[in-house]
């Protein structure tokens, strides 16, 4: 046999191979991928079944367990099992919002008893005290609960010539409103306040709460609501800035008169 049929019946005997073999690649189809399931550690945590306002009243039918994975739970946490957790959130009132899906934790409840929604909302340290508003002195009734104002005094003193002239201070800056009359939580959609609330909760150290309570009584209280973005991303609350006249605080005399004091903290 002649070398180039030789090449011949090899090119052609290769060609058939490989045919063969992607005929049978196609007949057959994909391999299917094995799937190994892997256990993840997990358990029961309560959360809640549908969005909870600040200051309501929860009812058993408002929570729900959710599958969770065991190293992503904290000791706050309820799990099944927990007796106790369970009790607390029967009757119980949310001390903060609670969304859809988030699970629940032993310091966002409180029971009834324990004290008023207001004492639970707020901080340690701080005190709770309420100034009185109109539209003309509080935005336009624009001011919300959990909104950020600085509080401005306004008051009548005796001016150089002898006369009375009317003097703006600012007493404090980045106050949280914590109620506007008996509204503690914003409403979904809510854009003012109700037209008969004529009173603002602030939230405000002991001592500025005592300044702020004589101040009440010696001139007019302004809100002035502050933008969102100059918010307390320092988490210390509310800033002094005119001190209490019982502080360390220096008082001009001029001619006599007494001016407006300034601090020297």
């Amino acid at each position: 046999m002649k070398r180039a049929q030789l090449i011949g019946i090899s090119i052609a005997g290769g060609a058939g191979l490989l045919a063969f073999i992607l005929m049978r690649s196609i007949v057959s189809g994909p391999m299917t991928p094995t799937q190994i399931a892997v256990p993840v550690n997990s358990t029961e945590v309560l959360v809640a079944r549908r969005q909870i306002g600040l200051g309501e009243t929860t009812k058993d039918t408002d929570f729900r367990w959710q599958t969770w994975p065991a190293d992503a739970i904290t000791p706050s946490f309820i799990t099944q099992g927990d007796s106790e957790g369970i009790k607390l959130v029967t009757d119980a009132i949310a001390r903060a919002p609670l969304l859809e899906g988030e699970p629940i934790t032993r310091q966002k409840l409180i029971k009834p008893g324990q004290g008023g929604v207001l004492a639970a909302i707020l901080p340690s340290g701080m005190r709770a005290i309420s100034t009185k508003i109109k539209e003309e002195t509080a935005a336009g009734r624009l001011i919300l609960p959990n909104d950020r104002v600085d509080v401005i005094l306004t008051r009548r003193q005796r001016g150089r010539s002898g006369g009375d002239v009317f003097v703006s201070d600012t007493l404090f800056r980045n106050v949280r409103v914590l109620a506007v009359g008996q509204e503690i939580d914003t409403k979904e959609g809510k854009k003012a306040a109700e037209g008969s609330a004529d009173t603002a909760t602030l939230e405000l150290t002991p001592s500025q709460a005592e300044l702020l309570a004589r101040s009440n009584s010696s001139g007019e209280i302004s809100l002035s609501l502050r933008s969102v973005a100059d918010g307390d991303p320092t988490g210390k609350g509310p800033t002094a800035v005119m001190n209490d006249d019982r502080s360390s605080a220096v008082r001009v005399l001029r001619y006599g008169v007494p001016s407006r004091a300034y601090g020297v903290n």
